[in-house]
């Protein structure tokens, strides 16, 4: 997908957000269902957090230490950020050497994609702490979010010993066959799931082993899923 592209979701899922963020004090008071023990309003802390740090990353193009959202009044403090984050992403040269913790290349264009992805995911939280239903997503844009999970998170949480090393390869894909392999050796499982089942799956809001249909060594099929795969 192309910048323009990323920067267009992250604009529209921020500015659901924000809309989100300003609910009243009992309903950012309400649980997250795919994050326990945060309020709505901990879950904009924590994006508050996220989009201060990614603005200053992609400003310095080093690393830089995330800074802690407030113990209270977090909403507010993410609607105070939102602007500067916004405008640190639709400024950012995507082929500018940058910090990031995917695979090279270590460019900003990197960040366009992640925030675009970590926006969505957290309006679905949002929307589902709120009792609204989720949002609806492009195709492309969920499949390329599966793409993200598998062939960036997956390892990574292997990686850093998140989860176990599934020690042999299942395969996940979609109705239309695209497909992503997970793992080494043989392919001894399948995961098959609409786009949206698997986008949502993967970042643990909808219950993938409920939704997908597995092939081969079921066992291993849900040992994988249950990862996690992602953070």
């Amino acid at each position: 997908m192309s910048p323009e592209r990323y920067l267009a979701e992250l604009t529209h899922s921020l500015g659901a957000l924000e809309t989100l963020a300003r609910q009243s004090e009992s309903v950012l008071e309400n649980p997250v269902p795919a994050c326990p023990g945060w309020t709505l309003d901990a879950l904009f802390g924590h994006v508050g957090s996220i989009e201060r740090w990614a603005a200053a990353v992609v400003r310095a193009g080093e690393y830089v230490e995330e800074q802690p959202p407030p113990a209270e009044n977090a909403a507010e403090w993410f609607l105070e950020g939102a602007p500067g984050f916004l405008a640190a992403m639709t400024s950012l040269d995507p082929a500018a050497p940058c910090w990031n913790f995917g695979p090279p290349p270590r460019t900003a264009g990197f960040w366009l994609r992640r925030q675009a992805h970590e926006h969505a995911i957290h309006l679905v939280d949002a929307r589902q702490a709120a009792g609204l239903p989720d949002p609806d997503f492009a195709e492309d844009f969920m499949l390329d979010g599966v793409d993200e999970a598998l062939a960036m998170f997956a390892p990574r949480q292997i990686r850093l010993q998140r989860m176990a090393d599934p020690e042999r390869a299942v395969t996940f894909q979609v109705p239309d066959g695209t497909a992503w392999t997970f793992g080494t050796g043989d392919i001894a499982a399948s995961v098959t799931a609409a786009p949206r089942d698997m986008y949502f799956g993967l970042w643990g809001r909808s219950s993938l082993s409920d939704t997908a249909m597995l092939d081969g060594d079921t066992g291993l099929a849900l040992r994988v899923i249950r990862g996690p795969l992602t953070p």
